[in-house]
């Protein structure tokens, strides 16, 4: 998503502000996300006419523009700002004063950079339900980071010596990519919060290192004891592979991408590598965190509470005891030679260092506040903003934030959508909880394509590239793990969240339904230089997304969602969807019971889910009526004003009211009562429903005798109860207990793989009692906690 200054013309983008809107949101760009808060309208604000419903998102969709998308691009991708820098810093300052000038912020003189856990830090979060208008300021907080200093990777000569010394720069060679070669050693390949060390051993080939093939070397009998394991990236999260081989003895390891994962985009199919063409560079190195995300997100040192200046720190359970290092595809061929027989390498020990300084260090989110309507329903908009040359260390800005304002978030947070990356391929994928599954689609659905305007957006999820070269064929491995962490998608086309980007927090500890989406490569598209210096903003306009149409089609939908969660009346939450996702999961848990030759019953569980699905078929209907009632009343009471043009009235009143005061005699007008605070929210949401185009903003500001307070009143309330069960729907799979082994993960229908990290295990503490704890005993308990959380979440369903 690109920020808020250049979404398009100055005009629009101003009236785009007064877009009348019933939930708050917050927007920020935190060092691991960016958070917008919807908030309510100054009721003493002038503005032009307000747009409603389809006029709202007929005017948003108008101001996005592909060239605005990629001026801001070319602002914020250029140079590396990597989090804790100094340039760091720079880009949030340069983003809080794009956000102070178009949201029409008067900057403070005193630059608003508060310190976490502040008295100005928590009251900017604790005062939006009282917003009266817009606010945009930075939060600091100060997690453990490390940054790389001497790293080698070497072969040893029999005596020790060093034969060979291979280069870890990732080196531009000749080519018109001025930022590649510029930045080539600006963020040194190294990956976040591994430790220090200094190993030698033999290299030991791990394939893809996921638990599946560490079992399969422990069943063979192969000793991985002091070795230095080579894995390709793929199938798992890096920091897993680190944490598999770590626990089966191995002293370090490397980590490379291997170009016979890019399918048919290779030079030996006939493509020419980065900078001049579209397969892999043979130098790029994917940088990126190992700390054991499936275990706990965010700073290691604070596990469910936020890193201040001053807080009290842990060892840190879930960052590696044995150093690793990101390699290029050039580098590990080299490595591979001391496994093969005939070459002169082969046998010889190889010498990992990593030396780091870990310490801790400030990070910046910056947040703004936007006005709306409802003071206690909030909708969170977030992305990356701190991963300059494609560095991150896990989740951190985002993971610190939620734990610092767990009970606001679950008091208030309806929603968080979540951006990581726009464009990278030609093909459409979605994540979400299943409560917004439909309206994900629903969206994408309405939307045109990118680049063919016979097809929708939702099209392009089956999108392919056009690179097939001389030989179309791929890897088989790679299709096989390409499948793997494909295999989850719903019956609507959309996949569960796991881990890996900065919904976690939101979704998986406070119960907060989530979303994320982006465009990805496919087998046949440009490769993507994922964390690499050859990430580049050339690349992207070259072969990622030529005239940035998938980066504005990614911001419609995001927007759109966004106007339709915080403009509807009833939320757009699907209940029986997700319930009629329970069920496969259930199916999917009996298939791996009976895998592995556990005997369980699960009838209870299911006839659980059964209850619950009914109390969800209810409550649609009581969705549908609510809804439905509060609609005839406005329209009703609409066409009678209409019908006797109360708006001309009242304006001939006011003259007439003007004229007798200048004449004298103690005359005074009866203005108008203006509505109350609380009555302006209930009108507000009657107006969402009375209305699909513009209203003007003195008709808003005075409800009028002839307004049907109390038919209303009880409308809303009935529509208010139909919400508050549907948010805590979501709330309702949170366990305080969590997870076995890593308890920070309290959600108890979805959570990252253990043994995964990006993708998801549905019904995870249940399915790993099965899969990895193989315990008949363990499974039964879980299960009884789940029917036991689904007939409490029937009953306050039905209530």
């Amino acid at each position: 998503m690109y920020p808020l200054d250049k979404l398009g013309d100055s005009a629009k983008s101003q009236r785009l502000q007064n877009v009348s809107t019933r939930r708050k949101a917050v927007f920020g760009l935190l060092a691991g996300a960016l958070l917008l808060y919807c908030a309510r309208l100054s009721p003493g604000q002038e503005r032009p006419t307000l747009p409603f419903g389809k006029a709202a998102e007929s005017l948003f969709l108008s101001v996005l523009r592909e060239d605005e998308a990629i001026k801001a691009s070319r602002l914020y991708a250029t140079k590396p700002h990597l989090a804790g820098s100094p340039q760091d810093l720079v880009t949030a300052k340069d983003f809080l004063h794009h956000l102070q000038a178009e949201l029409g912020i008067v900057p403070p003189e005193e630059e608003p950079i508060y310190k976490a856990g502040s008295l100005e830090s928590k009251d900017a979060i604790l005062s939006i339900p009282s917003s009266q208008s817009p606010r945009a300021w930075i939060d600091t907080y100060y997690p453990v980071l490390n940054a790389p200093l001497e790293r080698s990777v070497q072969i040893l000569d029999v005596d020790g010596k060093v034969e060979v010394d291979l280069d870890l720069i990732e080196y531009h060679g000749n080519g018109p990519d001025d930022d590649a070669s510029k930045y080539g050693d600006a963020v040194p390949a190294f990956h976040g919060l591994s430790p220090a060390g200094d190993v030698v051993g033999s290299i030991f080939d791990g394939g893809y290192c996921t638990k599946k093939e560490f079992d399969s070397f422990a069943e063979k009998g192969i000793s991985l004891e002091g070795s230095i394991v080579l894995c390709r990236y793929g199938g798992n999260f890096r920091g897993l592979k680190v944490k598999g081989a770590q626990e089966a003895g191995a002293a370090g390891v490397l980590i490379f991408s291997d170009v016979n994962d890019d399918g048919t985009v290779t030079e030996a199919n006939g493509y020419a590598p980065y900078p001049l063409g579209p397969a892999r560079n043979p130098n790029s190195v994917q940088r990126g965190g190992v700390q054991f995300v499936s275990m706990y997100p965010g700073d290691p040192t604070t596990p469910g509470y936020p890193s201040y200046e001053n807080s009290t720190r842990t060892k840190g359970e879930n960052i590696p005891d044995i150093p690793s290092l990101p390699l290029s595809w050039a580098n590990a061929k080299i490595l591979f030679r001391t496994l093969n027989g005939g070459d002169p390498l082969y046998g010889k020990r190889v010498r990992l260092v990593n030396n780091a300084n870990t310490t801790v260090t400030p990070i910046w989110n910056t947040l703004a506040v936007i006005p709306g309507h409802i003071t206690d329903e909030v909708v969170v908009i977030g992305n990356h903003r701190d991963a300059g040359m494609r560095k991150e260390w896990g989740l951190i800005g985002s993971t610190e934030w939620g734990e610092d304002f767990m009970e606001w978030i679950h008091e208030h947070v309806v929603a968080y959508l979540n951006l990581d990356s726009s464009a990278a391929g030609s093909r459409l994928r979605f994540s979400a909880s299943p409560l917004l599954a439909h309206l994900i689609r629903r969206t994408a659905e309405e939307l045109p394509h990118p680049v063919d305007k016979d097809r929708s957006l939702w099209d392009a999820t089956t999108d392919d590239g056009k690179l097939f070269g001389v030989n179309g064929t791929v890897d088989f491995r790679s299709v096989a793990i390409k499948a793997m962490e494909l295999s989850a998608v719903d019956g609507v086309g959309i996949s569960p969240l796991g881990s890996g980007s900065d919904y976690t927090v939101f979704l998986q500890r406070i119960g907060v339904p989530s979303t994320n989406g982006g465009f990805g490569p496919t087998f046949h598209d440009p490769v993507y230089h994922y964390h690499s210096v050859f990430d580049t903003q050339r690349w992207q306009e070259l072969y990622g997304d030529p005239g940035f149409h998938r980066h504005v089609a990614i911001a419609k939908n995001l927007g759109l969602q966004a106007l339709r969660i915080s403009g509807s009346v009833v939320l757009p939450f699907n209940t029986t969807h997700y319930t009629t996702e329970l069920k496969f999961y259930l199916s999917r848990v009996e298939q791996l019971s009976s895998e592995a030759s556990i005997e369980f019953s699960f009838s209870e569980l299911r006839k659980s889910i059964e209850s619950l699905h009914r109390a969800s078929l209810s409550l649609d209907h009581e969705k549908e009526k609510v809804e439905k009632t509060l609609r005839r009343i406005m329209e009703k009471w609409h066409k009678k004003e209409e019908k006797h043009g109360r708006r001309l009235r009242r304006r001939l009143r006011k003259i007439i009211c003007r004229m007798r005061s200048g004449l004298g005699g103690g005359w005074k007008c009866k203005e108008w009562s203006p509505v109350l605070r609380k009555d302006r929210e209930l009108f507000m949401i009657a107006a969402h429903v009375g209305f699909r185009g513009e209203v003007e903003p003195d008709f808003l500001s005075f409800g009028g005798p002839a307004f049907p307070w109390k038919k209303v009143k009880k409308a809303v309330k009935r529509v208010q109860v139909v919400n508050k069960k549907l948010i805590a729907f979501e709330r309702g799979f949170i366990s305080k207990d969590g997870i076995k082994d890593r308890e920070w993960f309290k959600h108890l229908g979805v959570a990252p793989g253990k043994w995964l990290g990006y993708g998801a295990t549905t019904f995870p503490a249940l399915t790993e009692a099965i899969t990895l704890e193989r315990n008949a005993t363990l499974a039964k308990y879980e299960s009884e906690r789940l029917v036991e959380l689904f007939d409490r979440l029937s009953d306050v369903i039905s209530a």
